[in-house]
């Protein structure tokens, strides 16, 4: 019985510690957001203007001109 209030003092101990971090991971969230950042400028340089055929190629079906 000693030995589980042991183990569970421990990891009281420990969810708190980690609780209390407020430090978190900004060059990690950082790093994350200029990557996706960098993606959006990529993927949109190299689709652009298929997507923008694709989108004057469906507005004239529809409008008839």
């Amino acid at each position: 019985m000693r030995a589980i209030q042991g183990w569970w003092a421990a990891l009281t101990a420990d969810t708190r510690a980690l609780a209390e971090d407020e430090s978190g991971d900004v060059p990690g969230w950082v790093l994350v957001t200029l990557m996706t950042a960098g993606l959006v400028v990529l993927i949109w340089a190299v689709a652009g203007p298929a997507l923008t055929g694709l989108f004057e190629q469906a507005i004239s079906r529809v409008s008839g001109l």
